[in-house]
C-alpha cells in the first residue's frame, strides 16, 4: 500500500482537522487539477467529472470539505473502472 493510500485510508477514518496539505496530495494523486484564484480558495476539478470543488485553504480543512473531497474521488474511482 502506497503512502497516498494509507493517507486516504486515515483521512476517510477521520475527516475531521485534515491538513490541507494532506487533502491537496491526496486530490492531486487521483488526478484533479487545481486552480489557485486570486483569493484565499483553490478549485480543484478533474476532466472526468463535471463538479468543481472549491476548497478554503486554511488549517485545518473542515470536514465538510473533505467529505466532499472523498466523494469525489469515489466518483472518479468508479469512473475509471467502468
Amino acid at each position: 500500500m502506497s503512502q497516498i493510500e494509507k493517507l486516504l485510508k486515515a483521512i476517510k477514518r477521520n475527516p475531521r482537522d485534515v491538513p490541507w496539505e494532506d487533502i491537496d496530495r491526496v486530490l492531486k494523486y487521483y488526478g484533479f487539477n487545481c486552480r489557485h484564484q486570486e483569493c484565499s480558495h483553490y478549485n480543484y476539478y478533474h476532466p472526468e467529472l463535471v463538479e468543481i470543488l472549491t476548497i478554503p485553504r486554511r488549517r485545518p480543512v473542515k470536514a465538510i470539505y473533505v467529505k466532499k473531497a472523498l466523494e469525489l474521488i469515489e466518483k472518479q474511482e468508479g469512473k475509471s473502472n467502468e
